[in-house]
């Protein structure tokens, strides 16, 4: 397989990627905050009674309690209440933001969830969600759903919710919305239901000093998730490591790689998503969204080389986001045969970054992180 090997390139961090002195403060996502206003809403809906704090289930099984700030009832019609987002230490342009869920009842039985003013309405494909609905993500409508069924019996009773957050659309200025088309405001995000703050240089350390603490116990593989969806799948992938072995980077790949490296490694396994794997295929080893984007022109090569023909090769240089390029080629048949290819040239970029120290291999699993769809040999997809 011949093609150009990329410069490699560590970017600097963010200007608001500031060492701190003391541990990070992990916050709230939207999509948990949108949870907990839902709840806190519908239960003064069927209670009679405003809420002023309301527990919620997290996607891995914690509950936890968020106080509402503002929480308005019109009896038996119509219940309105406000969830301020927390972001802990992570440098985002959503903390403070009012999640507010406005709840009614519906005739059909189910739950019927729209957005608001303040959430983005998504206009163009590749991101997993329905054109010309509310940038809400599955996991926090999964969410949203469960927290639901928790107060009401959805096979009885309809439920209509309604997302909005105040001053989201001049939020949204401030985010990649526009360019991924999600216009109007923000997206309701999360796969966790925590905020972690990947994109500092504590977090950095934090992935560094993970790797030490790897190597001290005498393990000599070291398996880089991008995040908790992608650690998932690798555990199904290695079973036989434990549990220290598994490292979520985030955006640090290269510093991860460099201090298993330093650590006498002997092998190095990453574990992620299209977009994540774009941007390393090109040589990018700290990918954080302000110093690096996905190079669409490299995977209508990787199209090529894979056997697609023109139209397939122009859709995917045209595609809006790394995810829709992965749609491209699932409709197309050629999912295995172009993830392979890009797993391939990841192995490359992290071999060359590691001066040939440690073995390498990259597998790229699905945006659900249930399954592995491609891999660079290791793994048969």
């Amino acid at each position: 397989m011949t093609y150009a090997e990329p410069p490699l390139r560590e970017p600097d961090l963010p200007r608001t990627a500031k060492v701190r002195p003391t541990a990070l403060r992990t916050g709230w996502t939207t999509g948990a905050c949108a949870t907990a206003a839902t709840k806190a809403a519908l239960t003064a809906l069927v209670t009679g009674e405003p809420q002023r704090q309301v527990e919620i289930g997290l996607p891995a099984g914690r509950r936890v309690t968020f106080a509402v700030a503002r929480c308005d009832l019109d009896p038996s019609r119509r219940a309105e209440a406000v969830v301020v987002k927390d972001a802990g230490d992570d440098p985002d342009v959503t903390h403070g933001a009012e999640l507010t869920a406005t709840v009614t009842w519906r005739d059909e039985p189910g739950l019927r969830l729209d957005g608001g003013p303040g959430v983005g309405t998504v206009t163009r494909p590749g991101l997993g969600l329905a054109v010309g609905g509310p940038a809400i993500n599955e996991t926090p409508r999964r969410m949203i759903g469960q927290a639901v069924a928790e107060v009401v019996d959805l096979g009885e009773t309809g439920v209509r919710v309604v997302i909005s957050v105040p001053r989201g659309e001049i939020m949204a200025r401030k985010t990649t919305n526009r360019r991924l088309g999600i216009l109007g405001g923000i997206s309701i995000l999360g796969t966790t239901g925590i905020v972690r703050p990947f994109s500092t240089a504590s977090w950095r350390a934090s992935v560094v000093q993970a790797v030490h603490v790897m190597a001290a116990q005498g393990e000599r593989t070291v398996v880089l998730c991008t995040g908790g969806r992608t650690e998932r799948a690798a555990r199904a992938l290695l079973p036989e490591l434990p549990e220290v072995c598994f490292v979520e980077v985030g955006d640090f790949t290269g510093a991860a790689v460099t201090a298993a490296v330093g650590d006498g490694m002997t092998g190095v396994v990453f574990v992620g998503m299209a977009g994540k794997l774009a941007k390393l295929a090109a040589g990018i080893l700290m990918t954080h969204y302000t110093r690096s984007k996905v190079d669409l022109s490299l995977l209508g090569a990787v199209t090529a080389e894979a056997g697609g023909d023109p139209d397939l090769v122009a859709a995917v240089t045209a595609a809006n986001t790394g995810r829709h390029a992965y749609e491209l080629w699932a409709a197309a048949g050629l999912l295995g045969p172009a993830g392979d290819l890009l797993c391939h040239r990841v192995r490359q970029v992290l071999r060359r970054f590691a001066r040939h120290a440690v073995s390498v291999d990259v597998a790229m699993v699905d945006f659900a992180g249930e399954r592995m769809v491609a891999s660079s040999g290791r793994w048969a997809a």
